[in-house]
């Protein structure tokens, strides 16, 4: 049986469905590179290496810098994004995830980012038509539709997973090679192609397209090699995923080891290695990763306290479980 799928049929038909329409053709290439300021690497490699603090307060920089633009406001809706994921990350049917929670004070500083990030760049495509602002635009509506999917808030996760769908499409019709654009769309292809015949049907009677698992992994290890701001995630969920729904625990260890390498201070990175490696029942590693995720948590600062205090308790509850199933 396959783990979670009342929630990835919520999530499916509340998100994804309306996020993407029919897929485009994978792109072979690198993307077309972005305009970005020099601060936007500084403060991705903060973001990922688990310093959300500093990262945010480089991100206000590139506000400052160039208020008319949607990117900073994006990237640091990304940023707060993670600390909201971090506070409802959860073991559930043996899986670590952020499942479904009601609304938080914190959700309405980041709704305020994607709103702001929508806005600014819809009035630049009364200006003048390009696919860098269509994506922006695409990604602001797909922030504020994760939060509303996290909430279980189905009709507002739809409206605005429609909105970003418009956009999305536009961007890749405008530009193939935009590979940003193929973390959506392979999320889309994956989702489609595993849904319970039950929800194939709901789809058809939907008018929703069709996808292929095959397709979207594809698109998805096309953005991790090539996207500039949304690799990292098409890593992680490509890695999710195939532990969840398809339960490639090898797999998915394989994908997700690169972003712990590359990022050892990002406790959530060690959290996942340490469940896919106990759901391999192994223990010594499992174990490796929850000490590590502790020891970064002691030394997070006390300005994320819901995070901090999140990532101590959920390696002491995978490291006890451990303890659990040796007796």
């Amino acid at each position: 049986m396959r783990i979670g799928r009342p929630r990835m049929l919520t999530f499916f038909l509340a998100f994804t469905v309306s996020l993407i329409g029919a897929a485009p053709a994978l792109a072979q290439a690198a993307s077309t590179p972005l305009s970005w300021p020099k601060e936007t690497s500084q403060g991705l490699e903060a973001l990922f290496s688990g310093d959300t603090d500093a990262a945010i307060e480089i991100f206000h920089r590139v506000e400052t810098s160039q208020p008319n633009s949607p990117l900073g406001y994006l990237l640091e809706a990304e940023a707060r994004w993670w600390k909201l994921y971090c506070g409802a990350l959860e073991f559930k049917w043996g899986h670590l995830d952020a499942w479904h929670r009601g609304e938080l004070a914190e959700d309405a500083s980041f709704l305020r980012l994607a709103d702001k990030a929508v806005a600014l760049a819809e009035s630049e495509l009364k200006q003048k038509e390009t696919a860098e602002m269509h994506l922006y635009a695409g990604m602001g509506y797909a922030d504020r539709a994760r939060l509303m999917g996290l909430r279980n808030e189905r009709r507002a996760t739809a409206r605005a997973g429609v909105a970003a769908r418009a956009h999305l499409m536009r961007a890749k019709e405008m530009d193939p090679q935009l590979a940003d654009a193929d973390t959506g769309i392979g999320l889309y292809n994956y989702y489609v192609d595993t849904l319970s015949a039950i929800a194939k049907i709901l789809r058809v009677f939907m008018g929703i397209p069709g996808g292929s698992k095959a397709d979207g992994i594809k698109q998805l290890e096309n953005a991790e090699d090539h996207a500039q701001l949304t690799a990292v995630e098409a890593r992680f969920y490509l890695s999710k995923n195939l532990r969840s729904y398809d339960l490639q625990y090898e797999r998915a260890i394989t994908v997700m080891e690169p972003l712990a390498a590359r990022y050892p201070k990002n406790a959530i990175f060690q959290l996942m290695l340490g469940n896919l490696n106990t759901l391999l029942n192994r223990k010594e590693k499992a174990a490796a990763y929850y000490h590590s995720a502790e020891t970064i948590s002691a030394g997070m600062p006390a300005s994320d306290p819901a995070c901090k205090a999140r990532i101590a308790a959920l390696a002491k509850e995978g490291s006890s479980k451990l303890n659990a199933d040796s007796h």
